[in-house]
């Protein structure tokens, strides 16, 4: 296979995407704390001076104090003075919520009146399309190297703000890394990219030094570090104005961040403010599940799962796996133990990861996958799994 370079970037919880990814990610878990049963798909910009949400929400039980919820946020993450151009104190906060279209409804709530899997069978997709999970051996948490290096940047980049370690560091960055592979394994880091909002009264020479000294070599593995590694840091030469300030935001223009790093395909839908009963989040968490479990229980050494959906109803139209060579059966077969271990209808995903709970918010930021504390990260079905890969080996 030769040597190849690949490259996969995360952005901080200060990105003004991320800024509204969080927002609608809050304002799901504030009706789901009352109302499991609600019905939401929030979307959020920002901009200088302004956020607006926007979206359907249907639910019979609570009222929820949006610009409180998204101040809230804003002072969370760090804008908190006027003079970083945003700040949850002085920004104006606008909505327009409407409920859900009947006719998408409709195709979810059919099984009202029905109980256990007969609910499950009447219970139908959110919409149509398609969601991919991916999992791999290169590291412990079973996620391609590239992404896990860029998130423990920008996670390091907040955690030295917050602890004012680097207390000219402002809210907004991003970070890039790039990772050379030897026949398919990752052999050494050959660029790191980070783009750090500061205050005025910083230098980029100590900006550089102070950010690989307390940001990049805490997060980048010695041994991946050789001297022919590349570090850029501020490659413009300065990064003050940022933030919705300096580039407005919107929720969903994160995917790649928020998934795999590039490393599979993506079928194209956004994951914050939207209830689980929308596939383009829940089946996207529950193809990840599938895909770690199979890798932990060494069905195969990496693998990308394709799971589509029709509108209302409870089936996947699709089951595709391609575990890129590296099965100990084809894939047609891995297909088919994915079929008979997992019940992948919209109710029974709900069900098997749990979420129906406000849990969101806290999978806005640095990954939805590949981190610990999520349900869809757990690996307790490899016995079902290697039960089920008896019957088909010889």
């Amino acid at each position: 296979m030769g040597k190849r370079l690949f490259t996969s970037e995360s952005v901080t919880e200060g990105h003004p995407d991320k800024v509204c990814d969080q927002i609608a990610d809050a304002i799901l878990d504030d009706i789901y704390s009352a109302d499991p049963n609600a019905r939401v798909a929030v979307e959020v910009c920002a901009t200088t001076g302004m956020v607006l949400v926007f979206g359907e929400v249907s639910t019979e039980t609570h009222y929820s104090d949006i610009p409180s919820i998204v101040r809230d946020v804003i002072r969370d993450i760090g804008y908190n003075d006027s003079s970083l151009g945003f700040d949850y104190k002085t920004c104006a906060v606008l909505s327009s919520i409407d409920e859900q279209s009947s006719d998408i409804a409709q195709g979810v709530n059919n099984a009202s009146d029905s109980e256990g899997d007969d609910e499950a069978e009447n219970t139908g997709a959110g919409d149509q399309g398609m969601m991919f999970g991916y999992a791999c051996d290169e590291t412990e948490e079973l996620m391609p190297l590239p992404i896990v290096l860029a998130h423990a940047l920008t996670q390091r980049l907040t955690e030295v703000r917050k602890n004012e370690v680097l207390p000219w560091l402002r809210p907004d960055g991003k970070a890039q890394v790039t990772v050379e592979y030897e026949d398919g394994v990752p052999s050494r880091v050959d660029t790191v990219v980070v783009s750090c909002q500061h205050s005025e009264d910083v230098d980029l020479k100590t900006i550089t030094s102070c950010i690989i000294d307390e940001v990049i070599l805490p997060s980048i593995p010695e041994e991946l570090v050789d001297d022919d590694t590349k570090f850029y840091i501020n490659p413009t030469g300065r990064f003050v104005i940022g933030g919705p300030a300096g580039d407005s935001g919107v929720t969903g223009r994160k995917i790649i961040v928020d998934t795999y790093g590039g490393f599979c395909a993506h079928g194209g839908g956004a994951f914050s403010g939207k209830d689980p009963t929308k596939v383009d989040r829940s089946a996207a968490y529950m193809a990840r599940y599938v895909c770690k479990n199979l890798v932990a229980a060494g069905v195969c050494r990496r693998v990308e799962l394709q799971l589509a959906y029709a509108i209302g109803m409870a089936h996947p139209v699709s089951v595709s796996v391609n575990s890129f060579g590296t099965g100990v059966v084809d894939d047609e077969t891995i297909a088919q133990i994915v079929c008979d271990v997992f019940d992948l209808r919209p109710l029974s995903i709900i069900r098997t990861l749990r979420l129906d709970r406000p849990i969101y918010r806290r999978t806005s930021n640095y990954g939805h996958f590949g981190r610990p504390g999520f349900s869809w990260e757990e690996t307790d079905s490899i016995g079902l799994i290697q039960e089920a890969l008896k019957k088909y080996q010889f």
